[in-house]
């Protein structure tokens, strides 16, 4: 698996369609970030090879959530390790229940031996509000369902958990620093919020104990997103 980063790292959200314009943004930002990530729009138009062309340039961060019955999603890992680049890590909802990602795990383990990837349990996304959440049957807020999940995950053998930066300390308080935690919802200062409803800064997520921090559109939206994310870097505490 990919090491821990010393202090805090970046992935660079490479969220299009095109893979061109993907491959552009991983070239630019690649000096800067410890990986990239492929979500599902990209995913989805440019399909599994698309990570193999990433991976030339940096780590993949394989974001597709998996939800679905132990096998199926079994399955689905043992499809993305198979090959010469398999992803550095990749996502599955927690909310898929603890034999899901049991079965996640071995299917790593099985098809890619000790270089599988991380293993990372999404618990609620980073656009739900409590009101939000509420609407999808769960009460008590982000925050509980965010615990309540983390610790399945965790027990279940997910290596990390994806949170929101505000859920970070509450974390580290119940599982200490054994847990990966990799937080999207990064704004920096003055940044549009957008669909996000759950965000802090870097350096805010950082000092609560973030492993990786995912930034997307204040990287690929700006000019130059190269030295966006350098900017972004050196931000960081180290």
């Amino acid at each position: 698996m990919l090491p821990r980063p010393n202090g805090a790292g970046i992935i660079a959200a490479l969220d299009t369609a095109e893979a061109d314009r993907a491959e552009a943004w991983a070239r630019a930002v690649a000096p800067h970030v410890g990986l990239v990530k492929v979500g599902l729009e990209l995913f989805c138009a440019a399909g599994p090879a698309v990570v193999r062309r990433l991976a030339a340039h940096r780590p993949v961060f394989l974001d597709l959530k998996f939800h679905d019955i132990p096998n199926t999603a079994a399955g689905a890992v043992r499809s993305v390790c198979a090959g010469s680049a398999p992803p550095a890590m990749l996502t599955l909802h927690g909310g898929g229940g603890a034999a899901m990602i049991e079965a996640a795990r071995r299917a790593a383990e099985e098809a890619a031996g000790p270089a599988r990837p991380a293993i990372l349990a999404v618990t609620v996304l980073t656009s739900f509000t409590a009101a939000a959440l509420a609407e999808t049957g769960v009460s008590g807020g982000p925050t509980q369902q965010v615990l309540r999940l983390a610790r399945l995950a965790l027990e279940a053998g997910a290596d990390g958990l994806v949170c929101s930066p505000q859920e970070v300390g509450r974390l580290r308080d119940a599982f200490g620093a054994a847990p990966l935690l990799v937080v999207p919802g990064i704004r920096p200062a003055g940044s549009a919020v957008g669909d996000q409803a759950r965000v802090a800064t870097p350096e805010e997520a950082v000092a609560a104990g973030a492993d990786w921090l995912v930034v997307g559109r204040p990287i690929t939206g700006a000019a130059e997103p190269g030295a966006a994310a350098a900017a972004i870097a050196a931000s960081l505490p180290r």
